[in-house]
């Protein structure tokens, strides 16, 4: 690819009149060509950078005036700003005597000539940033297709100024910094820095941008202008290089006045000949054919060593958004395909659901523990357990049948002494019950909580491609949890109120649980305060010495029938509270989540099935990004081929 673009034969640019056409255009022209299709294509919204050569100076540097001498035609000229948007100068030599030039911009194509491209360039400036000052990152298109121009393809960009002007934005240094910093920091961009040869090069803020994203100035090229108005010093400003231009120094004088371009040509021909300090700089850094023979090389370098990696970020960013548009949901066009979709989604949710809850597999999650839900469910029962236990245990000394006593005390009736009232038992019932009441209820709600978040996440994970089912079936699942959260709360609370009506167990545990306790019964004769008592453990017994005898017994019988008794009440309520919580699930994930996402979808106001075809705003969007991308980055891919299967053929 190097050989087919640096084949140039020995004719030299330069000279009075001479063409400004490098001996090569021939060749460069093709690649140029696809670069600015590729540009038209806007491939560089797409993240691929194009080689571009962009032209930046500070304002009054002789920015216009250089472009003009290479395109051979008039610019905007006048006070302030003259360019305010990005202006893209296409150069193409031009076989027959006649100028063609046209205008590019917003999706207009404007012919124009020579007498009018600057009246024209500035009213596209307008309607593009607006009649006033301002400046616009929409660029402008000018292509020129001149006779002996050198084909060329350059960004103009506004010049730089510090303080606004004429009614400039206050921050309009800000704005073109942000324009020119845009264009020049892409290691694709050659950066082409117009100086004026009366400021010292160091303090040009130009300068200054440039070497902020080229340090080396490796792709920078200097242009010094007004070289006719400084020459002292020049030479050895551009012999020293201070400030590290790597591609070297071009002075060029531009046309003054009404002077024609071939006069302007000669007379910067006769200056740098005949000048006694210019004519000191080396004949290779001086004219403004030299400096598009360089312009043109330099260019072909950048566009021969980026096209093979333009082709490779092409095709790669082409996979990865075809990758992309493939995962996204298949798009829902018929009621019978969104039918199909949803039953097939809703039955997927279902076995999955099964398999966490009913059939106690989580292989789809086997690293995520918070959906092994068998084991989570059977954690939340120890823990109720467990809370319920404690919650229900006094064991006291300073209480020790404390209670027990002052029931005994409230139930004295005349009566046989050797009979334990029915009433004392049922009181301490009551407060046990009462003291661990909002527990079970508690328990449901959290159980019910977790139930929903892996229900939500099973959900979310089917729906993945098709979120304009997700919110429905949430909200159905979210509905129907609610329901069923409260039936069972209700459950439980029957159970709860059932504990209280009457006290009966079938167990024989309960007698022989009763035995044993009454077997270590207290001996109010010894001598020590704190006595074992077995099952209770160590207790403080001093406080109740003070008691009559009978009632001190009589009060550690109705303890111990309460300890046998409350055990039973426990394990029957948890049993019977489990049963109840996973019978309720299993109905859940078999049949009532189903039934309730079908409902919501076949019995809603708003639309229904019909509803499911209307594509989710922000995946439309990203499906019609993707689409639009992709027929760009395949447009440019058949650009690419064709021009490196012509350098494939020159070569052979």
């Amino acid at each position: 690819m190097g050989n087919y673009i640096n084949q140039e034969n020995s004719s030299e640019v330069s000279g009075v009149g001479a063409s400004l056409v490098s001996s090569y255009n021939d060749r460069i022209r093709p690649l140029l060509d696809a670069i600015d299709k590729l540009r038209d294509l806007n491939v560089m919204q797409e993240g691929i950078q194009l080689p571009t050569i962009v032209v930046v100076g500070d304002q009054s540097s002789g920015k216009s005036s250089v472009l003009e001498s290479l395109a051979g035609i008039s610019l905007p000229r006048g006070d302030g700003i003259c360019t305010r948007v990005p202006l893209v100068i296409r150069l193409q030599n031009y076989a027959l005597s006649e100028t063609q030039l046209q205008l590019e911009y917003l999706t207009k194509v404007v012919p124009t000539d020579e007498s009018n491209v600057a009246k024209e360039i500035s009213s596209a400036t307008d309607e593009i940033a607006g009649s006033g000052k301002g400046i616009s990152h929409t660029p402008l298109t000018l292509v020129v297709k001149k006779n002996g121009v050198p084909d060329l393809t350059m960004i103009d960009l506004p010049g730089i100024t510090r303080v606004p002007v004429h009614g400039q934005p206050e921050d309009i240094y800000e704005q073109i910094s942000g324009i020119i910093m845009e264009f020049i920091k892409p290691q694709e961009s050659i950066i082409l820095n117009v100086l004026s040869a009366t400021v010292d090069f160091p303090t040009c803020e130009s300068i200054r941008m440039s070497q902020l994203v080229d340090k080396t100035g490796e792709r920078t090229l200097a242009v010094v202008t007004k070289s006719d108005k400084a020459p002292d010093g020049l030479h050895a400003k551009v012999m020293e290089d201070d400030v590290k231009i790597g591609l070297g120094y071009v002075c060029v004088r531009n046309r003054i006045g009404d002077e024609s371009y071939e006069e302007a040509r000669m007379k910067e021909t006769k200056l740098f000949k005949a000048h006694p300090l210019l004519k000191k700089i080396d004949k290779s850094m001086v004219g403004v054919p030299v400096l598009a023979k360089k312009l043109v090389q330099i260019q072909a370098n950048i566009i021969s060593k980026c096209l093979p990696d333009i082709v490779k970020k092409i095709n790669m960013k082409l996979n990865a958004n075809v990758s992309e548009l493939n995962s996204l949901p298949q798009k829902v066009s018929t009621v019978p395909e969104a039918i199909a979709t949803f039953m097939r989604i809703v039955g997927l949710s279902r076995e999955s659901l099964k398999d966490l809850f009913v059939r106690g597999e989580f292989g789809e999650y086997p690293d995520d523990k918070n959906m092994h839900c068998s084991a989570r469910l059977a954690e939340f029962l120890d823990k109720f357990l467990e809370e319920i236990k404690v919650s229900s245990v006094n064991n006291s000394s300073e209480k020790f049948l404390i209670d027990e006593i002052k029931e005994l005390q409230e139930a004295k009736a005349i009566a046989l002494p050797n009979f334990l009232p029915r009433s004392s038992f049922h009181a301490l019932v009551q407060l046990k019950i009462k003291a661990i009441s909002e527990m079970p209820s508690n328990f449901i709600a959290k159980v019910w909580d977790y139930v929903e978040t892996v229900v939500i996440a099973i959900l979310a994970r089917h729906c993945e491609k098709y979120p304009q089912f997700q919110s429905r079936m949430t909200r159905a699942a979210h509905n129907l949890i609610s329901s069923v959260k409260e039936k069972s709360t209700e459950r439980v609370s029957g159970i709860v109120e059932m504990e209280k009506t009457v006290e009966y167990t079938c167990d024989p545990e309960y007698l022989v649980e009763w035995k044993k306790l009454l077997a270590s019964s207290i001996n109010f004769n010894q001598t020590s305060a704190v006595i074992n008592l077995g099952y209770f453990g160590n207790i403080d017994v001093s406080h109740l010495r003070s008691y009559p005898n009978g009632i001190r017994n009589d009060a550690f019988d109705l303890k111990c029938r309460m300890t046998a008794y409350w055990n039973i009440v426990l394990k029957r309520m948890v049993d019977c509270i489990a049963l109840q919580l996973m019978l309720a699930i299993r109905r859940f994930v078999n049949c009532d989540l189903e039934m309730e996402i079908v409902n919501e979808f076949m019995q809603t106001k708003e639309g229904g099935i019909e509803r499911m075809l209307i594509e989710v705003p922000s995946i439309a969007m990203k499906r019609e990004r993707l689409n639009r991308s992709i027929s760009v980055l395949k447009e440019s891919r058949v650009v690419l081929a064709k021009i490196i299967d012509n350098i494939a053929l020159a070569d052979d």
